[in-house]
């Protein structure tokens, strides 16, 4: 098992769906609450981009600091809160979402010496509590509760890693949903903070080495710009228990690439520092170094960023890794870090049809897990690639993870869940291949009352689009069941079935939620990644709007009773599809959203999405492409839109929130019609990470309610 550090995680996707009795006198009302909404200054700001003039008049919503920007986000979370609390139904979603939630949720247990870590939350706790035991079976006892570390709830900590000895684990504290965190280390035994604390750091893990652990973080920002400024020198230091943080060692830093990524990680048995460097959010190159002679430095492995190689294990004198180089859906390659030529690899598992998720060792075996149509498949065999025979999951249909281990462990915790299926923990053994119920949960309802299928769509220029869609059985294909269409389309990001109780509360009521595995993901390889990224990024509106017209077509739903979802990059699919089609859906909720193409990488980490998105500054084709379905820039005069409800967060320092107070002020001036278009700005919450429950059944209340709203749907409750 490689003790690796982790990155950034390209997109949050935090909705879910609730519904409501389409039938009744209520079917076809339409809201009639006509909102007035606060007046928005502009500003005269042009600028000049490739001789083409772009007005950029509400940018100075970008000052997140600044009195007026406050007095405006005040003003809409009024209207919004007026609108919201003024359906009459709304708490009664709220009680009943509290009473689905309301049920204990335990993690898989991560072995550390002879103990074990489990996070769990009796069903309504803010924050999961983190509890150790000695032996598998023995007493819990709370070794963090984060709860007790802040009154709101806001305050998140996870584990990241044990020493070597395994005295020690290194814990991740954030407040706020931010990014920004701080790493602290704790005893295992005892409980005890070392008081070691490790600030700025973000996109980071621990890995343990000796007496220590590397680590990456940034320098200090500007008092006041923790939140927008962009985020650069990101370098990787060494920190010695016991020592203050201005006396870490820096491993690792290249100053003269600012916008760059740097992450690493050890081998099992401590041979070799892996060192990743990155551009941005998608390829990577990978260099090594030989802790056992570090006068040597790093030494490159794998050089470029078009390729994504990551180091599994090493063993023998060779490493093993998971590579995508000549092979877009994956393969696992066995180098001599000596000789690590191309010509001198040796294949271990050969790239295949289906994509080769990830790859990890435990217990002397290898697994390697794949998706074949977005459903997880494992597999596990020699560490040669020998033997690999399938690991018969609880369900064919579905998604499972946690399959790696330390070489010396005989058993292994996994977690198996799908849209029907609640996620339950699995003991597996190494040494006979059969899995052992661990842990399911007690619901409030009848997962069998449910049915989920998959089937494939033709998009605009007929590529076929896999679709998952979820109902109650027997449900009537009249076109009257509200439906929700949930997408994401980017960054190598794969959707795959997971269960919601936020999605019973539609299904419940009639309703269909429905998720499609648009180009630009992850699910079919890197091919389909890349037929959605850069000039391509329009074939993912397209297969997004595509699955709109589908879902009306087979007699699912019709225009006036689909809305649309999606956060962070799905934030942007939801912006651009309802400002290309804004006929064809209902209700838009565009969450967290990345809505002005032509700036996003001038803030925090934006730049680092330049791989996948272009940038505007660079060439005129980027700025052609991005202008052309920048959500912010393409919304018109005298339009109607679907009712909508942008949703942000004041601490949101992944996608700046000035991207949504932008969008929702330039919606509010364009719109034309009575279908509200509201900004739900939540407060001390981020990008959505970490949010307490508190605000999560709030957030989801908030949006059914406004979703059958208007729809003319009134619930069951």
């Amino acid at each position: 098992m490689y003790k690796q550090a982790s990155i950034l995680a390209a997109g949050a996707m935090i909705l879910a769906s609730c519904g409501g009795d389409p039938s009744g006198d209520n079917a076809e009302m339409e809201s009639t609450i006509m909102l007035e909404y606060p007046e928005t200054r502009k500003e005269a700001v042009l600028d000049t981009l490739w001789d083409t003039p772009v007005e950029d008049p509400y940018r100075w919503l970008e000052d997140d600091n600044s009195e007026e920007t406050a007095a405006w986000v005040k003003a809409q979370n009024t209207v919004t809160r007026g609108f919201l609390d003024s359906i009459s139904y709304r708490d009664a979603i709220r009680d009943r979402y509290e009473q689905l939630f309301n049920y204990e949720k335990v993690s898989s247990p991560n072995k550390v010496g002879e103990y074990y870590f489990i996070y769990k939350n009796d069903g309504l706790q803010n924050q999961s509590v983190i509890y150790v035991r000695k032996g598998r079976d023995g007493e819990d006892r709370v070794f963090i509760d984060p709860n007790a570390l802040s009154e709101d709830g806001t305050v998140t900590a996870s584990l990241m890693g044990a020493s070597n000895d395994d005295k020690y684990v290194a814990v991740n504290r954030s407040e706020a949903g931010s990014d920004w965190s701080q790493i602290r280390v704790m005893n295992v035994e005892t409980g005890e903070e070392t008081g070691d604390i490790l600030r700025w750091v973000k996109f980071s893990g621990a890995a343990w080495y000796e007496d220590g652990f590397f680590y990456s973080r940034y320098p200090e920002p500007q008092e006041g710009d923790e939140y927008s400024a962009a985020n650069t020198f990101h370098r990787v230091y060494y920190h010695k228990l016991g020592t203050d943080q201005s006396e870490d060692e820096l491993i690792y830093s290249n100053d003269d690439a600012p916008n760059m990524y740097h992450w690493c990680g050890t081998t099992e048995d401590d041979k070799y520092l892996i060192l990743y460097a990155s551009t941005g959010t998608d390829g990577y190159e990978c260099y090594f170094m030989d802790l056992a002679d570090r006068s040597k430095g790093f030494q490159p492995l794998f050089t470029g960023f078009e390729n994504k190689s990551s180091v599994i294990d090493h063993i023998d004198g060779r490493v093993l890794v998971q590579t995508d180089i000549d092979a877009p859906k994956y393969r696992v390659v066995s180098i001599d870090p000596n000789n690590p030529a191309k010509e001198s690899w040796e294949t271990v598992i050969a790239e295949s049809d289906n994509l080769l998720e990830g790859a990890s060792t435990g217990g002397g075996k290898l697994f390697a897990t794949y998706l074949e149509n977005a459903n997880t498949r494992v597999y596990m065999g020699n560490l040669d690639g020998t033997e690999m025979t399938q690991v018969q999951l609880p369900d064919n249909t579905g998604s499972a993870g946690g399959f790696g281990a330390k070489k010396d462990d005989t058993t292994l915790f996994y977690s198996f869940t799908s849209f029907t299926y609640p996620t339950s923990i699995y003991e597996f053994n190494i040494e006979t291949g059969e899995s052992e119920l661990y842990y399911s949960p007690k619901l409030q309802f009848n997962p069998d009352d449910f049915e989920s299928k998959q089937v494939f769509y033709k998009s605009k220029d007929g590529t076929e689009v896999s679709l998952f869609i979820v109902h109650k059985k027997g449900l009537q294909l009249d076109g009257t069941n509200p439906t929700m269409l949930y997408g994401y389309g980017g960054f190598n990001v794969s959707l795959t079935p997971s269960f919601s109780t936020s999605n019973i509360i539609l299904l419940e009521n009639g309703g269909v939620y429905a998720m499609a595995n648009l180009r630009g993901g992850g699910e079919f390889g890197e091919e389909w990644h890349r037929d959605g990224m850069l000039l391509n990024k329009q074939n993912v509106f397209d297969d997004f709007i595509s699955a709109g017209e589908y879902l009306i077509a087979e007699g699912y739903t019709s225009q006036d009773k689909l809305a649309i979802a999606g956060g962070s990059n799905g934030g942007l699919l939801v912006g651009a599809c309802m400002a290309q089609r804004p006929d064809l859906f209902q209700v838009a909720f565009p969450a967290v959203g990345v809505m002005d193409m032509l700036r996003y990488h001038k803030f925090t980490v934006g730049w680092g999405w330049i791989p996948e998105y272009g940038c505007a500054d660079s060439s005129k084709v980027d700025f052609d492409n991005l202008y052309g379905y920048s959500p912010l820039h393409n919304l018109k005069d005298g339009t109607e839109y679907p009712a909508t409800m942008v949703t942000t967060a004041d601490h949101d320092d992944r996608v700046v929130p000035a991207h949504s107070f932008k969008f929702a002020a330039r919606l509010q001036e364009a719109h034309q019609g009575t279908a509200p278009v509201v900004i739900r700005i939540e407060e001390r919450a981020g990008h959505g990470a970490g949010k307490p429950t508190s605000k999560i059944l709030d957030e989801q209340a908030d949006k059914w309610a406004f979703m059958f709203e208007n729809m003319g749907v009134t619930p069951k409750y």
